[in-house]
């Protein structure tokens, strides 16, 4: 990585273990806080990662990722302080709280800590102690900070903090030009408020400053005041951290004043001595050493203090007013621009024409305004709540409102009337059922249990995930409640579930998700970037034609007034104010079919980008196969160590210890007593809930479930605590035949412990006894490589590895089991163990196969994705061979292509090992692991076979999760992008490494989309340029789309409807700019004899033909058939450009035609030049409006673009009927106008012949706009297309890597 971007000061050195996280960064293009760099000034130039915390991280450790392309810079900081440049060189990774966190160091507190100097000893960057009687509320050093940036970790933004003051003189200066220019400077420094900040603003530092400018890497920029509150507390209870709680009057400082800025709803707190602005929303309570400690309890103290620092537990989104929304919207540059066009046609006595455009624009304000409110009103209703809830203060318990909680509170969860977690808390005791389903779209419950002191050292609040081993304590704020109970303590009655609160209002993973959807991350699409380029080169040219009618009216001798006024009427003509609305025309038809569909979106700038997707990624389970797996039968360990025949439901009984048995009974039962404990299954009201493949799996078994606590006898005067765990038991025809010693058996198994599954281990286990039994057992279920590698080599069976690869080639899921017996095992100890010393030595007992079944539609839609030409991944975590079979099955590998999976070869270090890669169907077929080309020089492959020499030219590849992530790591890059570019199937993939996967797809140049059904998927689903999520949900914050089609055939709909509202934005952009420049011509031409259209004939334009048109054109729905061609995004390319310049010459010859035509007429009537107004009835004006009424209408069918993006125009009914109107209109005032219309349109007398030959003309053109626009215009493109490759060779279009990396594997 290049780091020989520098400041003019020269910058210490930077350790290598620090570089390798940082980037180079752009500066900003513009910026107040100049001297700060800022990342990615172009905010169009692609997708960032929308780390939004919820159950997608909340489940996983995301890992550190090495050169992600997508990965967050930290940016090297220049300028911050008044002097001590050094201070550039400070390391943000482990700052306070929420600012950068070093992901890769997990389970440490770093977040919640002070960070030390990296630096020289002798020459500190950040002195750590206030010299002696500083104190907080006075000047500390001479050095004090400017500006300084904040990286919060959990949305993946970067902000630039700068203290400012007002300046008075700047503030007189900024009244006097409000004044003297009647608010138009207000005006213009509201759109540009780093202008008013720059006239206002004095730089101060950020100890003493007024306010503060907020700009972040996406160039949005903001204002904010500091506020200023009593305190009179330590430090420490701001920034909590066992390095300054301490009684050191030097580390832990009285702060009088808290000085706090908010910040998109979170709170960022001045800290003196690191002097700075933190955000403290990981903070932590230093006194949270253990789960008893934590059932203490606040004081009122403390409450009170905490509530100034952390605000109410509400997620109270601040709604504007109607008058406010009223003036926001009005005050948009665009109402700004129509209110001078409005004002400039009443001055040109335009009356009718500017009531109707003020009445439209009074009626859009209107809709605009009433809509935004009912949709803030929505939202507010969806993220606000509150309750009653028992609180424990000052030792007692009393109840109080939801919104009075602070972190540190501890409350009742098993009160009876608790159905919403409140906030985001962590069980104390007791345990509950919730639904995350808001989180994840994933409906299946989750169970939580009780805080345990070995897990609390994962707890860290400040990194934008929750540790695996934390979150089956965490309860998320806005989560269902299904069930919460108290300890199954039998000696306290009066015990109750508790929990205490760690994180309120907007800090909590809802409130995260509630500002994701306030404040989004702009899409950065490129078409709308290229269209307001487009208005400013038409605004350029509309200043030429003001400046060419300026001298012409001059010379004309009309009045200053007049020349005025026509001379800014070219500029409203050139830029239509209605421009920037027929741009989202196609959009919301879009989302309007789309919802027929059952396909919800929550960002609709997706939608267009839905039409410029290249390859899909989809999840496997749930999503291309059915949801539950049907279990197809066990096969257990034998006597031969083989493994036996396949046992169904009916033949998998439990047997009583035969030595003559052929088979081995003790294993037989020891399976099924796995797949009766080994799961995390509840029951709430007599129905099983948990994971289906659980469900499932317990339910073959046929044995019966009683949680802990249900049912049971209970030991009366017991001097210790009495556990009563969840029970298993056979069903009781089950237990008829099974006889220990000669007597029926008593058989129930009690689960002591349960380690739940882990996607990193990709396995679970539980610790069990059976009744009168004074050991234990260890039962463990699993991925089969997982389980093999913790099994005693000895109890393996010989065909072990045969009959998995037998399995998973056909597609079948298989589990492994195991077992290891402990004797004298108490449930102390038991509670005690260690997972890695419970998972360990382990028996092998056998399999359990499941089948898992394509859905009905998902060969189907994998056929059309392909035959469109778009590329389909599957990215699961299941084995690679059941994945590779389902990915034949469905069609997204052929049946005759050659798939490669790659094997470790062994080194020294990791470092230092190879991957070889072997067909998984003849392992004689061999990829170079260099190129990943077929190595075609194996004396074992015959070329000279027809069907070798054919199936070797198309190949794929499959890769595991680990392999993956060794690539990345250790492979060089070409190598990683050739695996990107050829990888089809993508297995054991945990949630980060998809996540990971679609960045990396991404920096190859895909447009990438996902699809997913559950928890694992929400990382991947926000980082695509396209996720969708298959929920029940009508719009979950997991995906910008969510389908309540629960199979894959949204896909195809999505793209057609985002190809579809593309085009249709290209169209209608091409039409009104099309539209103004053929009444810029219109106007321009009369102009020249001070004529102009009338009042009416505007009128006529607009809102008869272009506004109908306009709306219509955009109803065209979607080809039903994908092509594999693809829209263009580009609005400023060649084959856009080119054909738009055509038609735009056409019309003006055409109008040019008709203006001299008219001119050679025995009864021509020429206009008369008036000083003080323009002369309107005069053929000039007559036969140019009338030519421009049919250029108008029939543009609209020559830009219509139909199949294969859209349906043939004529399907749409409602454009083709305004079409006729439109043009029977034009035709009747062309030919026999009435007098009526006559009168109103001031128009004047054509002869028959000479209407005919407008007619004609306009006919001629018609058809040479339609033949152009199909045929001469593309060939022209492509030919300065190719001019311009030859006079320039050294600019040629840069092509999409991954169409050059296809290109480089070609087998030749």
């Amino acid at each position: 990585m290049d780091y020989s971007r520098r400041s003019s000061r020269e910058l210490p050195d930077i350790p290598s273990s620090r570089a390798g996280h940082r980037r180079d960064s752009m500066r900003s293009s513009y910026s107040v806080i100049s001297d700060v760099e800022m990342a990615r000034d172009e905010v169009f130039d692609g997708p960032i990662s929308e780390s939004i915390p919820s159950s997608v991280v909340s489940f996983s450790n995301r890992r550190s990722r090495k050169n992600s392309s997508i990965s967050f810079t930290y940016f090297q900081d220049e300028g911050e302080h008044a002097e001590w440049p050094v201070e550039d060189a400070m390391d943000t990774r482990s700052e306070i709280d929420g600012m950068s966190v070093d992901t890769s160091a997990p389970n440490d507190d770093s977040g919640s800590k002070v960070s030390s100097p990296r630096g020289s000893i002798d020459d500190p960057l950040l002195p750590r102690r206030l010299s002696s009687g500083s104190s907080y509320g006075q000047p500390r050093r001479h050095d004090a900070r400017l500006k300084h940036k904040i990286h919060i970790e959990s949305e993946d933004l970067t902000v630039v903090v700068a203290g400012f003051s007002t300046d008075l003189t700047g503030l007189l200066m900024y009244i006097v030009l409000c004044i003297l220019t009647l608010g138009l400077a207000c005006l213009v420094f509201r759109w540009f408020p780093r202008w008013r900040v720059r006239l206002v603003g004095r730089p101060t530092r950020l100890q003493t400053c007024q306010w503060v400018a907020i700009e972040d890497q996406r160039n949005q920029f903001s204002v904010y005041k500091v506020i200023e509150q009593e305190y009179g507390r330590p430090l420490s209870t701001i920034f909590a951290s066992p390095e300054i709680c301490s009684n050191d009057e030097d580390n832990d400082p009285t702060i009088p004043l808290l000085r706090f800025v908010e910040y998109r709803y979170l709170r960022f707190f001045y800290h003196p001595i690191l002097d700075r602005f933190c955000l403290v929303s990981g903070w932590r309570d230093p006194l949270w050493t253990n789960s008893k400690v934590m059932r203490n309890g606040l004081d009122a103290d403390d409450r009170d203090s905490r509530e100034q620092i952390f605000g109410k537990n509400l997620l109270d989104i601040q709604q504007k007013s109607s008058g406010q929304l009223l003036v926001d919207e009005a005050f948009h540059p665009f109402y700004i621009f129509q209110l001078a066009s409005l004002i400039l046609w009443s001055m040109d006595e335009y009356y009718y024409y500017a009531v109707c455009i003020f009445v439209i624009s009074v009626f859009s304000i209107g809709s605009t305004v009433i809509e935004t409110k009912s949709t803030m009103s929505r939202l507010r209703e969806i993220s606000l709540f509150e309750c009653d809830i028992r609180v424990l203060r000052n030792g007692f318990w009393r109840s109080v409102s939801s919104r009075d909680l602070v972190p540190g509170d501890v409350f009742e969860f098993s009160d009876p009337s608790l159905h919403q977690v409140p906030c985001d808390c962590i069980l104390l005791s007791g345990d509950c059922i919730v639904n995350e389903s808001m989180l994840t779209g994933e409906s299946v419950p989750v169970s939580k249990s009780s805080l345990t002191d070995s897990a609390l050292k994962y707890l860290n609040l400040s990194a934008p995930s929750i540790h695996p081993a934390i979150a089956k304590h965490f309860c998320f704020n806005g989560t269902k409640v299904i069930r919460a109970r108290r300890p199954q303590n039998v000696d306290d009655d009066e015990a109750i579930a508790l929990a205490i609160v760690v994180r309120t209002g907007f800090a909590t993973t809802k409130g995260a998700l509630v500002r994701s959807m306030l404040f989004p991350k702009p899409t950065g699409f490129k078409f709308y970037r290229d269209s307001f380029r487009y208005i400013s080169v038409m605004g350029v040219i509309a200043i030429l034609g003001f400046i060419a009618s300026f001298v012409n009216f001059i010379r004309l001798g009309l009045s200053w007034h007049l020349i005025v006024v026509r001379a800014l009427d070219l500029i409203t003509i050139v830029v239509p104010p209605a421009l920037p609305a027929t741009l989202t025309i196609g959009t919301n038809f879009a989302l309007s079919r789309l919802k027929q569909h059952k396909i919800f979106c929550i960002s609709p700038q997706r939608v267009n980008v839905g039409g410029k997707l290249d390859v899909v990624c989809f999840d496997k389970t749930g999503t291309l196969t059915e949801d539950g797996l049907d279990v197809l039968g066990v096969r257990s360990v034998t006597r031969d160590m083989s493994l036996s025949d396949v046992l169904s439901e009916e033949s998998l009984k439990l047997s009583a210890p035969d030595p003559d048995a052929p088979f081995d009974i003790e294993k037989r039962n020891s399976l099924i007593y796995t797949m009766a404990t080994c799961h995390s299954l509840r029951v709430v009201d007599d129905e099983l809930l948990g994971d289906p493949l659980d469900v499932k799996m317990f339910q073959f078994t046929g044995w019966t479930y009683q949680e802990g606590g249900s049912q049971g006898s209970e030991q009366q005067n017991s001097k210790y605590e009495t556990i009563m765990p969840s029970i298993a038991k056979p069903a009781i025809s089950q237990v008829n035949d099974y006889q220990v010693n000669g007597a029926n058996a008593h058989l129930e198994l009690g689960i002591l412990r349960n380690f739940e599954f882990v996607s990193q281990l990709r396995r679970s286990s539980v610790v069990v006894r059976q009744f009168g039994d004074s050991g234990a057992s260890i039962f463990v279920k699993g991925a089969p490589e997982s389980v093999k590698d913790i099994c005693l080599p000895e109890s393996l069976p010989w065909n072990f590895d045969d009959l998995l690869n037998h399995y998973t080639h056909k597609g079948y899921r298989v589990i492994a089991c195991a077992t290891r017996y402990i004797p004298k095992l108490s449930w102390m100890k038991a509670q005690k163990m260690e997972r890695r010393d419970t998972e360990r030595d382990l028996t092998f007992l056998g399999f359990i196969i499941f089948e898992n079944k394509l859905k009905l539609g998902t060969a189907k839609t994998i056929a059309e994705l392909n035959h469109a030409g778009i590329r389909n991944i599957m990215c699961t975590g299941d084995n690679i061979l059941t994945a590779i079979s389902v990915a034949r099955e469905c069609g997204l590998i052929s049946e005759d292509e050659k798939c490669f999976i790659p094997h470790f070869v062994e080194g020294r270090s990791p470092g230092e090992s190879s991957l070889s890669w072997e067909s998984v169907d003849d392992p004689t077929f061999t990829l170079d692991q260099n190129t990943l080309m077929p190595s075609l020089d194996s004396p074992e492959v015959d070329l000279s076979v027809p069907t070798n020499a054919c199936n070797i030219s198309k190949y794929s590849l499959a890769v595991t999760g680990d392999v993956f992530r060794w690539m990345l790591e250790y492979s060089s890059e070409t190598v990683v992008k050739r695996v990107l570019a050829r990888g089809n199937v993508f297995a054991r993939m945990s949630p980060d490494e998809k996540h990971e996967l679609v960045e990396k797809l991404q920096s190859i140049d895909y447009c990438c989309g996902f699809c997913g059904d559950g928890a694992n998927d929400c990382g991947a689903l926000k980082a695509a340029d396209v996720g969708i999520s298959l929920s029940d949900a009508e719009a979950s914050v997991a995906a910008p789309f969510t389908s309540r089609q629960f199979d894959i055939s949204c896909v195809p709909t999505l793209i057609r409807e985002g190809r579809a509202a593309l085009v249709t934005s290209f169209c209608c952009f091409k039409y009104m700019s099309l539209y103004s420049a053929i009444q810029f011509s219109t106007v321009s031409f009369l102009y020249t004899s001070a004529s102009n259209l009338g009042d009416f004939q505007f009128l006529f334009i607009d809102l008869a033909l272009i506004l109908p048109i306009a709306i219509f054109m955009g109803w065209t729905g979607p080809y039903p058939i994908l092509s594999k061609k693809r829209p263009t995004a580009d609005l400023v390319s060649r084959k856009v450009l080119t054909p738009l310049l055509g038609q735009i010459s056409i019309s003006v010859l055409t109008q040019l035609v008709a203006y001299k035509t008219v001119q050679w007429q025995p009864w021509f009537k020429p206009p008369r030049v008036d000083s003080d107004k323009s002369n309107i009835a005069n053929s000039e004006n007559t036969a140019l409006f009338l030519v421009s009424s049919f250029q108008y209408t029939l543009a609209s069918v020559v830009l219509s673009v139909g199949p294969p993006f859209r349906m043939s125009m004529r399907s749409n009914l409602p454009f083709v009927l305004v079409l006729l109107i439109d043009l029977a209109l034009a035709c009747f005032m062309l030919f026999t106008p009435s007098k009526w219309i006559t009168r109103v349109m001031q128009l004047t007398f054509l002869s028959e012949g000479f209407a005919c030959w407008l007619f004609l003309l306009v006919m001629g053109s018609f058809l040479l706009s339609w033949v152009s626009e199909r045929a001469v215009f593309p060939e022209l493109a492509r030919a300065v297309g190719r001019a311009h490759t030859f006079l320039r060779p050294g600019h040629r279009k840069q092509r999409r890597q991954y169409k050059v990396l296809l290109e480089e594997m070609q087998v030749k």
